[in-house]
């Protein structure tokens, strides 16, 4: 696996990646922000990731914003009893949470950046994904697992697809958008039509439409799918930084 040094790209303090939820909501999808005070979270039937407002020595640690207490009730309020809501963060250890927060799921993950050997290229097999699409994406998502997915999900970016005899095989998209960056997100091909390179050509396609838009292109994915994390690194992806994704669910 390759790892690229923070320190050789960027400084340590406040890069819009370190808090990319809060940063898309705070800026190119602000339109989207259920917010208050130092919370924002995106409508809960189109994504499930919040985002607190980074603490003043840039820090993301949970353990930091644990302490302020308004910033989870706020939370508290925008989940509602019993909601559920993701936080994606720099990898930290939790020692606890506030109460009537429990974690339904935790997951160690890393966060990619293209390189210059990324190539960007259309595809002239890839379509445009659009609303009258939605039930096939949520189908397709439902039997690939690639994260996250809801029925506006699509509304976050440009999301693209590849139909053979028809049919939805493979898609990937753009999801979450801090400033002078775009993620690739739910790539994702149907099992029956595997080893076809669906996927690689996909991701350069979203990417050549990142770079059109002068932005950059990053992503997640799970530290567990080795198979997810080999393409990307052979499309020429590195790792940024680990992170970690935290499902909870507000008990109230």
């Amino acid at each position: 696996m390759t790892t690229l040094d923070r320190a050789d790209l960027y400084s340590a303090q406040a890069h819009p990646l370190d808090s990319a939820v809060w940063s898309s909501l705070a800026g190119p999808h602000a339109r989207f922000a259920e917010h208050r005070a130092g919370v924002r979270r995106y409508p809960p039937d189109m994504s499930p990731f919040a985002g607190f407002a980074p603490v003043p020595d840039g820090s993301s640690d949970l353990d930091e914003i644990r302490h302020n207490d308004e910033n989870w009730a706020d939370l508290a309020t925008l989940a509602g009893r019993g909601g559920v809501v993701a936080l994606s963060r720099p990898e930290r250890t939790i020692s606890r949470l506030p109460a009537d927060w429990h974690v339904a799921l935790r997951l160690p993950g890393l966060q990619m950046i293209g390189t210059e050997a990324l190539v960007s290229e259309p595809d002239s097999e890839a379509v445009v994904l659009g609303a009258h699409d939605v039930p096939e994406m949520l189908d397709l998502v439902r039997r690939t697992k690639p994260g996250p997915f809801l029925p506006r999900t699509r509304e976050m970016g440009r999301y693209l697809g590849i139909r053979r005899g028809g049919a939805l095989v493979a898609m990937a998209g753009e999801r979450l958008h801090p400033p002078g960056w775009i993620e690739v997100s739910a790539v994702c091909t149907d099992p029956a039509f595997r080893g076809q390179g669906l996927a690689a050509r996909l991701i350069r396609a979203v990417v050549h439409g990142i770079r059109a838009a002068d932005a950059a292109p990053f992503l997640h994915v799970s530290a567990a799918n080795t198979p997810a994390l080999n393409l990307y690194e052979s499309l020429g992806f590195v790792v940024r930084q680990r992170t970690e994704f935290f499902f909870l669910r507000f008990a109230g």
